[in-house]
């Protein structure tokens, strides 16, 4: 399992491993800065999974997966690499997406760039007040009425 993504389901024994596998890989590159040294402890690392890959008791596989689990919190580097886009990046959620009306604001020149999307777009916003006025024509509003 990833960190920071939820599980919507479930997993199998195999993507289980195959994760573990890849956060080991990652751990190793927290610690190895080398590529050469990496790639050495990164090989001997894929000679373990390679071992226990045939075993066909799910139980086993369960045990050993568990104790792979262990293994990597026990050698977790305590300062580990982040992308910085990903979250707890220094830039994840940096860029904040503009809202939807900045485009009202768009010169007609820019807008007839665009001329299907604009075009789809009006009308969309013409549904949208229709499905406003329908829901909300009669609602008084609480402010003005104590």
């Amino acid at each position: 399992m990833s960190v920071g993504i939820p599980v919507l389901g479930l997993v199998s024994h195999t993507r289980k491993v195959q994760s573990l596998y890849k956060r080991v890989l990652r751990n190793l590159e927290n610690y190895y800065d080398k590529r050469e040294v990496y790639r050495y402890h990164a090989v001997i690392m894929r000679a373990e999974f390679d071992k226990n890959k045939d075993i066909k008791d799910i139980r086993v596989a369960r045990e050993l997966l568990h104790q792979g689990e262990e293994n990597l919190f026990q050698k977790m580097h305590p300062i580990q690499k982040k992308f910085p886009e990903s979250p707890g990046g220094v830039a994840y959620g940096r860029e904040v997406p503009s809202p939807d009306w900045v485009l009202d604001y768009w010169h007609p020149l820019e807008k007839a760039q665009y001329p299907e999307y604009f075009a789809k777009r009006e009308e969309m916003k013409k549904e949208y007040v229709k499905l406003w006025e329908k829901l909300y024509k009669n609602v008084p509003d609480k402010k003005f009425h104590n």
